[in-house]
């Protein structure tokens, strides 16, 4: 068996849709351990949970994919998550802000 046939160690099969339709069940077998998930489109501006992935399809079965890269977030970057107070600033706040914030004209009294 050539280098570039050996079984990959991290490997998924694409499963069915999932409920909302955004996404595929996926089964995911790696370090001699079978695991349960979902793949998802990564979407700007979302936070991305559990891992990133980049797969490679098989030729002989495209819904068998080695896993080629993946990321997953420092442990110190969840510690963090509620220290401080919630970053919330919608669209339309922006918008608003120099309505709001902007220093006003005064009229001279005298």
């Amino acid at each position: 068996m050539a280098e570039n046939d050996k079984p990959a160690k991290d490997v998924v099969l694409l499963g069915p849709p999932t409920a909302d339709g955004d996404g595929v069940h996926v089964i995911r077998a790696r370090e001699e351990r079978i695991e349960t998930g979902e793949l998802r489109n990564v979407v700007e501006g979302k936070p991305i949970t559990g891992e990133l992935v980049s797969l490679k399809p098989r030729k002989d079965n495209p819904r068998i994919c080695d896993v080629t890269d993946s990321f997953k977030a420092p442990a110190e970057a969840k510690a963090e998550k509620g220290k401080g107070p919630a970053q919330v600033a919608t669209q339309a706040y922006r918008d608003n802000w120099e309505g709001v914030f902007a220093s006003r004209k005064r009229a001279d009294l005298n």
